[in-house]
């Protein structure tokens, strides 16, 4: 550990030379396997600035977006709504957990009303739902560009929100559903436009402005809150 910056290492094996994560939930190191544990320490030190640059960035998105609650009575984000929490601890009569949606509210059904039980359970319903919502928005979308995928895959990326690959597969972060509606159909109309072009040149910011005019208002507001998009 180092006295300025808390980090914790992760050896990788397909890690060719040292690399720093900085997120929401704080600094990794990954390091390649014969990398000695004594080269950490100067290497987190050399890119201490912009460590504590990104860590600043991120505290302030989490200013600007309050962190849900999640307890009886509490609220999560959705797609730009704030729904409520109603938790319902049923121990000995819920083995898995339930989560069902009103106009206004969740209600969350759980053997134990801890907030990590609370917060597995909601972001299993989350998972659900971002299958549904972004596949909608997918198959919209390529029909009015004239494409088409091969297969969507919901994941949990640590710092990515999609990614589309030169064979048409599609990953998107399931905590997408914690933004606004708009962010979202901003990301799928982003990947679908690298079904044409792949790279991120002039040409795919000219594509992607004539689907999605207000793209670069969208991109900055996750640059700025997408830190802070998490239970």
């Amino acid at each position: 550990m180092s006295d300025a910056i808390p980090y914790r290492i992760r050896r990788s094996d397909r890690a060719r030379r040292a690399r720093i994560v900085v997120d929401a939930e704080g600094v990794e190191v990954v390091v390649p396997r014969r990398m000695a544990l004594r080269q950490v320490e100067p290497f987190v030190a050399e890119h201490s600035a912009w460590i504590e640059k990104t860590l600043r960035r991120y505290r302030r998105a989490e200013e600007a977006l309050p962190r849900p609650r999640l307890e009886d009575g509490g609220w999560v984000p959705y797609m730009g709504r704030v729904l409520e929490l109603r938790v319902r601890v049923e121990p000995g009569r819920v083995r898995d957990s339930v989560v069902r949606r009103g106009e206004m509210a969740l209600e969350v059904r759980v053997a134990s009303g801890d907030e990590d039980s609370v917060r597995s359970a909601l972001e299993r319903w989350y998972r659900r739902r971002a299958r549904v919502e972004v596949a909608a928005r997918l198959d919209a979308a390529t029909r009015r560009a004239g494409t088409s995928y091969r297969s969507l895959t919901i994941r949990s990326q640590r710092t990515r929100w999609a990614s589309c690959s030169s064979n048409g597969s599609m990953s998107f972060n399931w905590r997408l559903m914690l933004a606004p509606e708009a962010v979202l159909d901003y990301v799928v109309e982003h990947e679908v436009a690298h079904l044409e072009v792949l790279d991120h040149s002039p040409r795919f910011w000219r594509l992607l402005g004539s689907r999605c005019p207000d793209a670069r208002v969208h991109e900055r507001w996750l640059r700025k809150h997408g830190s802070a998009l998490r239970l």
